[in-house]
């Protein structure tokens, strides 16, 4: 039998609902694991948030599925419409893996402000202590994220209000500055959701924190990319962030771990349930094989070759 995934069925009404029961499902499940890293943004402007397994998480306090931690948050509407696209990189002798979280382009795009903007009161913030704080659109004009900063501090508040009306990246740094002595929280908001990052912002030269964190690369926001070239998003869906379910051979910080066949098993279940159906075959070699080819397809058989090494051994184990 030909390998079909839940994408390539034909929509009804009672395949929508159930579809969207089974996202709301896994994500649910991918929130209760510790080792799943969460992350939210664009090519060159992302929120994530992951958290330790002793770590408090609190769930929301609201319809929203979510979870609010010391060092930050996430909150999800798991009635978005969003697709999961799951795919491998393959690269040497190692392997990444993702799940894409889609909706299509006609339906993904945010505000798209282009100057520092208040936005008052942040009503939507995972924690009800945080509802006070003023949050600053920080005009950065992408498709599918307004990122943000939310504070409560009088001297930043004024700071970013006089900032207003102007672009965030001008000749004048001293926001920006500002903003990393501070490091209020971000907040980076999609049409699926949002992830709140409360840890200090590192400088320039500094070491990222292991937690929940933020970057902002202006470099690569002048490639007007929603996403990197080597994951397969399908025609018209925009990645609006990506889920990193735990990896067979690398812990959460991507420290190398002994190989777990049950990681590796569960990756392969969610390829075969929501993944492209041409690269999934490209990489198991059935009969549809040959009906992949370029980048991504060569991607999908560096990342079986890299896997075959470790299930030999566990076979003959």
């Amino acid at each position: 039998m030909e390998h079909e995934t839940e994408a390539g069925i034909l929509a009804s009404p009672s395949s929508d609902r159930l579809r969207a029961s089974a996202v709301s499902d896994f994500l649910a499940d991918c929130l209760r694991d510790p080792s799943t890293t969460w992350s939210l943004g664009s090519f060159g402007a992302i929120a994530a948030f992951l958290r330790d397994p002793e770590e408090e998480a609190i769930p929301l306090h609201d319809a929203r599925l979510g979870l609010v931690t010391p060092r930050g948050a996430i909150a999800l509407d798991s009635s978005a419409g969003l697709r999961p696209v799951p795919y491998e990189t393959g690269f040497a002798s190692d392997w990444n893996h993702a799940v894409a979280m889609c909706l299509p382009r006609e339906s993904c795009a945010m505000n798209r402000r282009s100057v520092i903007t208040e936005l008052g009161p942040d009503r939507d913030a995972a924690g009800i202590e945080d509802r006070d704080g003023i949050l600053f659109d920080l005009g950065l004009k992408l498709l599918a994220v307004d990122a943000c900063v939310r504070t409560q501090d009088a001297r930043t508040i004024a700071l970013l209000r006089d900032a207003c009306g102007h672009p965030l990246f001008g000749s004048d740094e001293t926001i920006a500055r500002h903003l990393v002595a501070a490091s209020p929280h971000r907040v980076f908001a999609t049409r699926i959701g949002r992830i709140e990052v409360f840890t200090p912002i590192p400088p320039a030269t500094g070491t990222g924190s292991s937690g929940p964190h933020s970057h902002i690369l202006p470099d690569i926001l002048r490639l007007g990319r929603t996403h990197a070239a080597t994951a397969p998003i399908p025609s018209g869906w925009v990645p609006c962030g990506a889920i990193h379910p735990p990896h067979p051979c690398k812990d959460i910080r991507g420290r190398r771990i002994p190989f777990r066949r049950e990681r590796h098993d569960a990756f392969q279940a969610l390829l075969a349930r929501w993944g492209d159906p041409d690269l999934f075959a490209a990489k198991t070699g059935s009969t549809r094989a040959g009906r992949a080819a370029g980048r991504h397809a060569r991607s999908a058989r560096r990342a079986a070759e890299a896997q075959a090494g470790y299930l030999r051994d566990t076979s003959i184990g």
